[in-house]
């Protein structure tokens, strides 16, 4: 028999990080930890992230404990509409499965044989600041840049793009946008267009979601390829997500476990869009070390050599200690000693 508990900690940003949804100076997450009764030193755990105002499962800090309380008396509770616990469970259970150490995988990443390529993040904020961010990802190592557009006057944002382009070509930084639905669809092809000059990789979420019709119409028009984002929050079934991915035909998808169905969603996204031939990459969610450790480990368990979104780990003064490295843009996992 499997027991369970929970329990929550507040992260604290390093500094106030600009987003679509504001700023962010502290970040909640809930751990599940499971044990076998007739084990109890062996013990799972896994994190339960959210990020108010995007997670689907989180209304009220009440409401998320009363349903991780429902789980920790019931596993199999079907969390199809709670994406952030059910990807928390499904990594306590990983985890549990195999000793209890932080592994859920026995793939090259976890041997320590495979790093991971990773993109750099560049926060909203001030032209100014933006700019110091991109040299510093730039003296770090990384190849592939991630800007957050949308918050600063587009001629701003384009200026910045292009001042990062005289200096570096496409050949040498690949650069990603991402929009969080900031765009009107009237403008948007002229303002992707624009865009394209500077040989900008791809634009995330242009348009906010649920606007499938203008997607679609975007993808099929665009002459810079669209990622979708948040347009894949609260679809749960399987032939939801073939319709949605059949009918927009998007460039790329990007995936979040803790927004998109946890581990089993997410593996079934990319089961359909490979079906498809629409390339994807995995982002985190701003998880702390413990799920940035099993979004990793998922990620490496598909051979992707696109860049992915996770560079998150050093965000926090009170993160929790990992063997994840970031170096020269890829991220890896150290070895125990002896």
């Amino acid at each position: 028999m499997i027991a369970a508990k929970f329990s929550k900690k507040t992260f604290q940003f390093k500094q106030p990080s600009g987003t679509s949804r504001g700023i962010l100076v502290e970040k909640h997450a809930w751990f599940i930890e499971l044990w076998k009764t007739d084990s109890p030193e062996i013990i799972g755990i896994g994190e339960c992230s959210v990020i108010k105002g995007l997670s689907p499962d989180f209304e009220s800090f009440e409401a998320y404990e009363e349903q991780l309380t429902a789980l920790c008396s019931n596993i199999e509770l079907n969390l199809d509409l709670w994406p952030s616990i059910k990807f928390g469970l499904e990594s306590a259970l990983l985890d549990l499965k195999n000793g209890g150490k932080g592994i859920l995988y026995d793939n090259a990443f976890t041997r320590g044989e495979r790093k991971i390529p990773i993109n750099g993040l560049i926060w909203m904020g001030s032209s100014e600041f933006m700019r110091t961010q991109i040299e510093d990802k730039l003296k770090a190592g990384f190849s592939t840049l991630k800007m957050k557009i949308g918050a600063l006057n587009f001629d701003d944002e384009i200026e910045l793009l292009k001042s990062i382009r005289k200096s570096y070509s496409k050949d040498k930084i690949t650069l990603r946008v991402d929009a969080n639905g900031a765009f009107s669809p009237n403008e948007t092809l002229d303002k992707l267009s624009i865009l394209s000059e500077l040989d900008i990789h791809s634009i995330e979420q242009p348009i906010k979601a649920g606007q499938w019709a203008e997607m679609e119409r975007l993808c099929l028009n665009t002459k810079l390829p669209i990622a979708l984002d948040e347009e894949l929050i609260g679809i749960h079934l399987y032939a939801e997500k073939v319709n949605l991915l059949r009918q927009i035909v998007p460039q790329f998808i990007i995936l979040k476990p803790s927004l998109h169905g946890g581990i089993s969603g997410t593996q079934e996204w990319i089961e359909i869009a490979e079906s498809l031939n629409i390339a994807w990459w995995i982002t985190s969610a701003l998880e702390s070390n413990i799920g940035l450790s099993a979004i990793c480990q998922l990620t490496a368990q598909y051979n992707n050599p696109l860049p992915q979104g996770l560079g998150t780990g050093s965000l926090y003064t009170n993160n929790i200690p990992s063997r994840l490295v970031v170096n020269r843009g890829f991220i890896s996992l150290s070895q125990p000693q002896g």
